[in-house]
C-alpha cells in the first residue's frame, strides 16, 4: 500500500508527466517545483526507478479502490460493468498511451511487471462478471469465459497502442468508453441489452 502522505505527491507527479512526459521528470528535476515537497519524497524513494514503481502502484490501487468502494454484491452484472466504467473514466481521465509508451521504452522491466499484475486482476474481475451475468441471464450462456476474459484483456491492450490510436487524435476515455460498448454488446442476452440500453439512456439523461 502506498503511504498516505506519499499518495498527494504522487497524484501531482502523475500529473505533471501527463503535462511534461516522463523524460522531463527525474527526483533531481522534481525538486524545480514549488508543489512537491522533496523532503516527504526522500523519505521514501531514493531512485528514478523507485519513483516510477511507485507511480504505477498507484495506478493499479486506484483501480482496486473502485472495489472496495461499492458493494457489488448481488447486484446485476451489468449495473457492476457500467459503474466500473464510469469510475474508471473519471478516475483515469489523465491517462495518455503516449505516456504508457515512454514507460515501456524507458523502464521496461518495471513497466511488463505492472501490466501483468494488472492484467491479472482485471482479468479475474472479468470473470466473475461474466460468470455472475450468465447465471443472471445478462449474458448468453454459449460464452466462452476464458476466452471472453482473454479478449477483453488484449483490447484493452491494443488501446494503450500510439501505432494504433495516436494520442493526439483518441483520447484515453474515447477508447474505453466504445471498448466498453462493443464488449457489453458482443456478450449481453437481448433481455440484458434491453436492460444496458434503458440504464445507459437514463445515466445520459
Amino acid at each position: 500500500m502506498i503511504q498516505e502522505e506519499l499518495r498527494p505527491i504522487l497524484e501531482s507527479i502523475r500529473r505533471k508527466a501527463l503535462k511534461h512526459g516522463i523524460k522531463n521528470l527525474s527526483l533531481d528535476r522534481i525538486g524545480n517545483y514549488d508543489d512537491i515537497p522533496v523532503d516527504v519524497l526522500m523519505k521514501y524513494l531514493q531512485t528514478n526507478e523507485e519513483l516510477v514503481e511507485k507511480t504505477l502502484e498507484l495506478e493499479r490501487e486506484k483501480f482496486m479502490e473502485i472495489f472496495v468502494e461499492f458493494n457489488f454484491e448481488g447486484m446485476n452484472a451489468i449495473d457492476i460493468l457500467m459503474i466500473v466504467s464510469k469510475e474508471v473514466s473519471k478516475k483515469f481521465i489523465e491517462v495518455s498511451p503516449s505516456i504508457t509508451h515512454q514507460l515501456n521504452d524507458l523502464f521496461p522491466e518495471i513497466y511488463h511487471n505492472h501490466v501483468e499484475k494488472r492484467i491479472q486482476f482485471i482479468s479475474d474481475k472479468i470473470r466473475i462478471n461474466l460468470t455472475k451475468g450468465i447465471s443472471q441471464g445478462m449474458y448468453r450462456s454459449d460464452l466462452s469465459i476464458e476466452l471472453i476474459a482473454r479478449l477483453y484483456i488484449s483490447r484493452l491492450i491494443d488501446i494503450h497502442n500510439p501505432d494504433y490510436f495516436p494520442p493526439e487524435e483518441f483520447s484515453f476515455k474515447t477508447l474505453f468508453d466504445q471498448m466498453f460498448e462493443s464488449f457489453v454488446r458482443s456478450v449481453a442476452t437481448p433481455e440484458g441489452l434491453a436492460y444496458y440500453d434503458q440504464k445507459r439512456d437514463v445515466i445520459r439523461f
